[in-house]
């Protein structure tokens, strides 16, 4: 039972502090869960060129990953992170990014692949994925 600061039994507050406590029990709960969906969508690996016209194909990986996350996944584009940090122009970094990438892909519930024209490490990545069993899905994106 609820006392008051004088250490008398309040009912009338105790059941207000108890509907102030469940509402906000029930809201904690509500974006626990969300939270928890949110982080628990599906991984999608995105396929992509990015040699060539980098500025274009950047442009294309980061709207071919909005589109993933317009699905409810998440995009794992590993094309869109290690060129930040690696020199892709070395080959040692980008064998390097290139396992990384792959690292991430294993990890990943899906593969997407968007493009028509295909580079060698997209290709790779497309071998790595049938290797591994994935989920390979083609995809056209306008």
């Amino acid at each position: 039972m609820y006392k008051n600061t004088a250490g008398y039994a309040d009912p009338t507050a105790g059941e207000a502090m108890s509907r102030v406590m469940s509402t906000y029990k029930k809201k904690q709960r509500e974006i626990w869960k969300k939270q928890y969906e949110l982080k628990n969508r599906p991984k999608v690996y995105v396929v992509s060129k990015y040699a060539g016209d980098v500025k274009s194909n950047v442009a294309a990986a980061i709207t071919y990953c909005r589109f993933v996350i317009e699905k409810g996944k998440i995009p794992i584009a590993s094309h869109l992170l290690y060129p930040r940090m690696l020199d892709d122009t070395n080959l040692t970094e980008r064998e390097l990014g290139t396992m990384f990438g792959l690292a991430l892909l294993a990890i990943c519930d899906e593969v997407w692949v968007f493009g028509k024209e295909r580079s060698s490490g997209m290709e790779q990545e497309i071998k790595e994925a049938k290797k591994l069993q994935k989920t390979i899905r083609y995809m056209e994106v306008v």
